[in-house]
């Protein structure tokens, strides 16, 4: 029998207990109050104090209505008023006549003295008060022993506990990342069988760095190995180490190395370890700083780990290169695993995993999607998955058509259609000239990618779009690749030049400049690629900001003006080819504008049979 329902059941029962006594304690507050403010004005009271010769003297006079006497005590009546106002006091063994009162002027009451019941009443409200201000008292201790023990717990770690969940995460969960997953696999045989590798002298990895860009999986990676392993797999982000006060990250990680010792054989799992894991003296908070005590102490318990404790620490970074170099030295991380961006076959099936629980028509062509969506990590596959069945959920169809599944790659890569936007005819001329400008130079240039879509109809932050797609994936761009985006991304602009005229360009062609310009920066500082600085780099390490402000750049003045130049050769060289082509082609370049003001959207089939008998001009090749 399953007791995990019975022992939630206890712990949310207790809850609701605690949750009712806080409330029967506000309740019985409140009455206590209440008692208190009747007791105060709910019995007469603030009765005017007066002698008994007065009282006698306007008794006789006919100024009271009614003397009620209880004991030596007399409670007086004026006329005219419903409730008694004056006290006086006589000997209790005597009569009103013997004191001297004329009874035939008022009414007379006589009320039994007060009993030992009356009594223990009074002293009650008496009390009230009392009890009111220590039922507060209690309730504000508890509450400050409460507050107390949060500041007690102040340094505990707050790692989260996993692996007696019934979904776990297995590797046949996680799609692609073959060698990745062979790396991992090590990992858990040392956890399942230690004594297999102690026995040989092999002594179990105490670091596993997993390394890769955003939304590739390392997260789930982890988890996969602490599923394969069936063991605690303890999950904290870098993050959750820093806080304000200092030293209170090193006592963090303290507790939570002595949890998994406890928990042995386990997984510690950091994720986003840089923000932790920065090297030291960068010149930031000083050497003291809250975030190095952390990693000083990170150090100190990965160095200090015993021999049998079956304790790994798996961490997750995609800035690998701002890591401290103790941190990433043999003896704490032993391992680096690179886990990069899926190709194509591993996208296919990432998408078949997400598509799996969901109702796809048979027309949904899953490989034809794993090959236009290049580049694109798991996050972003399982976006576009996500995203497909929105919008056919929005469209009211029973399962995810072709149509849906496009719609959503193209919301995902380059952002949903504005067509609320209002353009003016002038500006859809512009647009349409500008993207028929990048399309024509994408298309006539031999080593370009091929244009995938053209669209005058705004999306995201663009007034229109021109979307080339790579064929296959790459590894590797040449000289001659950069040269043709370069000119491609140009197109546009110098489209507007030739067709309205230098003084008519618009700003839509500012975001296409800026791209030109860092690629062409890229190539030459960091590529080699320059025509006067050929094969020596000059790559600034954007990792350490102190470093950038603190210390000076590799290259001189000189150096930096000739890299300046070299940007903008390459710049004009690519804005006089596309200008080359646009003049030679200017019919094709009339023809798609005209399309695209009739359709606002041009496919791929339909670019290139507009394109037919394109020439390549001599003053736009380069070979």
């Amino acid at each position: 029998m399953d007791k995990k329902p019975f022992s939630n059941n206890k712990s949310k029962g207790s809850k609701q207990g605690k949750k009712g006594f806080k409330n029967a304690g506000f309740v019985a507050l409140l009455v206590l109050f209440s008692l208190v403010i009747f007791a105060a004005y709910g019995q007469p009271g603030n009765l005017k104090d007066i002698s008994t010769n007065q009282a006698v003297r306007e008794a006789n006079n006919g100024q009271y209505s009614k003397i009620e006497k209880k004991g030596n005590e007399l409670t007086i009546t004026k006329k005219g008023e419903s409730q008694p106002s004056l006290k006086s006091t006589v000997d209790p063994n005597a009569s009103l006549k013997e004191e001297g009162f004329n009874t035939s002027k008022f009414e007379i009451k006589y009320a039994p003295e007060a009993s030992s019941g009356s009594l223990w009443g009074t002293l009650l409200i008496s009390l009230l008060p009392i009890l009111l201000i220590g039922g507060m008292l209690y309730f504000m201790l508890k509450s400050a022993q409460g507050q107390g023990n949060q500041a007690l717990s102040f340094g505990k770690s707050r790692a989260r506990l996993y692996g007696n969940e019934k979904d776990k995460v297995i590797f046949g969960d996680v799609a692609g990342q073959a060698e990745a997953k062979q790396d991992l696999e090590e990992v858990v045989e040392f956890l399942k069988f230690p004594k297999k590798f102690a026995s040989l002298g092999a002594r179990i990895p105490k670091g596993v760095l997993l390394v890769g860009p955003p939304g590739t999986g390392k997260t789930m990676l982890a988890r996969a190995v602490a599923g394969e392993a069936n063991v605690p797999f303890f999950s904290i982000s870098g993050s959750e180490f820093v806080e304000m006060f200092v030293g209170v990250g090193a006592s963090r990680v303290r507790d939570l190395f002595a949890k998994a010792k406890k928990n042995a054989p386990c997984i510690i799992f950091v994720d986003e370890i840089d923000a932790v894991g920065r090297r030291r003296g960068s010149g930031m908070g000083g050497g003291h700083d809250e975030r190095e005590q952390t990693l000083n102490q990170i150090l100190v318990e990965m160095d200090g780990f015993e021999q049998g404790q079956n304790v790994i620490v798996l961490a997750a970074t995609n800035r690998a290169d701002v890591l401290d170099p103790a941190l990433l030295r043999p003896g704490r991380f032993d391992r680096r695993v690179g886990i990069g961006l899926p190709d194509r076959q591993d996208r296919e099936a990432i998408l078949k995993i997400h598509f799996k629980k969901k109702p796809v028509s048979k027309t949904v062509d899953l490989d034809a999607l794993a090959a236009k969506s290049a580049g694109s990590s798991g996050a972003d596959l399982a976006n576009i998955a996500n995203e497909s069945a929105i919008i056919a959920a929005r469209n009211n169809h029973p399962e995810i058509s072709q149509h849906d599944v496009t719609e959503a790659f193209e919301r995902v890569a380059i952002g949903p259609e504005r067509k609320s936007k209002i353009m003016t005819e002038s500006d859809k001329m512009t647009t349409a000239y500008h993207e028929a400008g990048h399309a024509l130079v994408g298309h006539v240039l031999p080593d370009s990618d091929p244009v995938h879509k053209v669209t005058i109809i705004p999306r995201g932050g663009t007034g229109g779009v021109t979307w080339f797609l790579p064929p296959e994936d790459k590894v590797y761009t040449s000289l001659i690749e950069f040269k043709d985006v370069l000119a491609r991304a140009l197109g546009g602009r110098i489209a507007e030049e030739v067709i309205l005229g230098r003084d008519r360009i618009t700003t839509g062609g500012g975001n296409d400049l800026q791209k030109a310009a860092e690629i062409a920066r890229d190539m030459v500082i960091n590529q080699g690629m320059g025509s006067k600085l050929r094969d020596q780099v000059f790559h600034v390490d954007e990792g350490m900001m102190m470093e950038r402000i603190v210390h000076e750049r590799s290259y001189s003045d000189d150096t930096a003006k000739v890299i300046d130049q070299e940007v903008e050769a390459l710049i004009t060289e690519a804005g006089e080819r596309a200008r080359a082509v646009i003049k030679a082609n200017m019919d094709k370049l009339e023809a798609l504008k005209d399309c695209l003001l009739q359709k606002e959207t041009v496919d791929a089939d339909e670019v290139k049979e507009i394109f037919k008998g394109t020439t390549l001009p001599k003053a736009a090749a380069l070979y």
